[in-house]
């Protein structure tokens, strides 16, 4: 529902707008200010899971996103529409900071890779069915049937969540929140978001979009003074000296880049260059998620037998060549329809590999810390990846001298996609540094140690929850 939600409410946006009879520039808000939110805020709210429970927050979290859902329904005007989209967006990251964290603390050894694989997949099935469902609604009902829809969807995921998910054993100690930091990251990760947002339309050459960058940068150099100084950071930043963890990072950014930044210029590339309509251009994309869920739950498998580094380095590759392919596939729909299947393989060997050793990192007690993380990084990637290929389209117009028809838009094309797959070999190389470390992890225990590290393994934690017999004394029964 997550990554339905993303892709339908940006189709909904022209009949908003028509609706509510409101200027776009207040209607583009609705999608970016729940990006800006979700984003800001699942770092800090991944650090209160580890503190209070992991399915605490995760099932309150599907109650306060139905009911912000219900609330953007019923929207009377834009401004509640807004309001009510923010708070969705808080919702989204209880659920966000916790989904991965759930899977990590929850899975037996040897089967994380497996899980995070099934996860993955999920998620390709919700991108892939989001144009499709979305026109589906929109026409059938109009814009509001695109949040009415999240609402028998996040009453069950509740009732599920309720009664199957393990309640949480492992907790951080309860020590004060780090607001100072929270004070930071918020408008850091915020004005970086719409510095890419802007950038997309008014290039990265503009004023007000490298204002924006410099305040962003100086934010997260405060945000980084303020973690390591802090006794209780919100983002313990030792994780980053760990290799798997920083590698993973890395290279999990660039491939959600090329992965969103190929979803955004290859409809307008159809549209634009060959006249294709929107409805077959959203088919023919549906065949990279589709692959990508294929692919992702054998990934998890291998990572746990035979390592991270295979499935992250090939999946990449291929990815990379897949690029390579669309790059040179002069608008022919077969080849381009090819190329988007073996770059949904790649990518989908790679992400739950990727994410499954990302989410091994620190110690179980820091799994919402470090869930948080990598959901911060997705935001950014998916936004990165817009910026960059609306930076190439405008760039093509330049070289072009503004000449008019399809010429403009396919140099645009062949330049975004040769920079993602430029992109795409800077992630396979960076899987490659590492050394083969199995997707797996014991229960209950500290982080494995990353042989590529010399900072050996971390020390034992000790559990600051209450032992089951004890259980009944704390005051969050979830």
């Amino acid at each position: 529902m997550g990554q339905l939600d993303a892709s339908i409410v940006t189709l909904a946006v022209p009949s908003i707008r028509t609706d509510m009879n409101a200027p776009l520039s207040q209607v583009e808000w609705v999608a970016l200010i729940y990006l800006l939110v979700l984003v800001g805020s699942i770092s800090a709210i991944g650090r209160l899971a580890d503190m209070l429970g992991r399915k605490l927050l995760y099932v309150y979290g599907f109650a306060l996103f139905t009911l912000a859902s219900l609330a953007c329904g019923l929207a009377p005007d834009i401004t509640w529409l807004l309001v009510a989209r923010a708070v969705q967006a808080v919702g989204a990251a209880m659920l966000q900071a916790n989904s991965v964290a759930l899977i990590r603390t929850s899975m037996p050894a040897g089967k994380l890779g497996k899980a995070i694989g099934l996860q993955g997949a999920a998620q390709a099935v919700g991108l892939a069915m989001g144009p499709s469902v979305g026109g589906l609604l929109i026409s059938a009902g109009g814009w509001r049937w695109v949040f009415f829809v999240n609402i028998p969807a996040g009453i069950i995921g509740m009732l599920l969540g309720w009664f199957l998910l393990p309640r949480t054993r492992v907790k951080a100690p309860r020590t004060g929140m780090d607001w100072l930091g929270l004070v930071f990251l918020m408008p850091a990760v915020g004005t970086l978001l719409l510095a890419l947002t802007e950038a997309s339309r008014l290039g990265f050459a503009s004023l007000i979009v490298l204002a924006l960058l410099a305040s962003s940068l100086i934010l997260f150099v405060f945000f980084v003074l303020q973690e390591r100084r802090t006794p209780y950071p919100l983002v313990d930043l030792s994780l980053f000296g760990a290799g798997t963890f920083s590698r993973g990072i890395a290279s999990g950014l660039l491939s959600y880049l090329v992965l969103f930044g190929v979803l955004f210029v290859t409809p307008l590339y159809l549209e634009s260059a060959h006249s294709l309509p929107s409805a077959q251009a959203g088919l023919l994309l549906t065949v990279l998620p589709v692959a990508l869920a294929v692919a992702a739950p054998v990934a998890g498998q291998i990572a746990d037998r035979r390592g991270v580094r295979l499935p992250t380095s090939a999946g990449m590759g291929l990815t990379a060549a897949a690029l390579v392919m669309l790059g040179l596939s002069s608008g022919n729909l077969w080849v381009m329809g090819a190329a988007l299947a073996v770059m949904g393989l790649g990518l989908g060997l790679f992400t739950p590999a990727n994410n499954a050793a990302v989410a091994a990192a620190g110690h179980e007690h820091q799994a919402g810390m470090v869930s948080g993380v990598l959901n911060m990084t997705r935001g950014v990637g998916t936004s990165l990846g817009v910026a960059l290929g609306a930076a190439a389209y405008s760039l093509a117009a330049g070289v072009s001298g503004g000449a008019a028809g399809p010429a403009p838009s396919t140099l645009g094309f062949r330049m975004a996609v040769a920079l993602f797959a430029v992109l795409g070999v800077v992630a396979a190389v960076l899987s490659l540094l590492g050394r083969q470390v199995p997707a797996t992890r014991r229960q209950g225990r500290g982080r494995a140690p990353d042989p590529g590290d010399s900072s050996g393994p971390a020390p034992e934690p000790q559990s600051p929850t209450p032992s089951p017999k004890h259980s009944r004394q704390d005051p969050f029964p979830l």
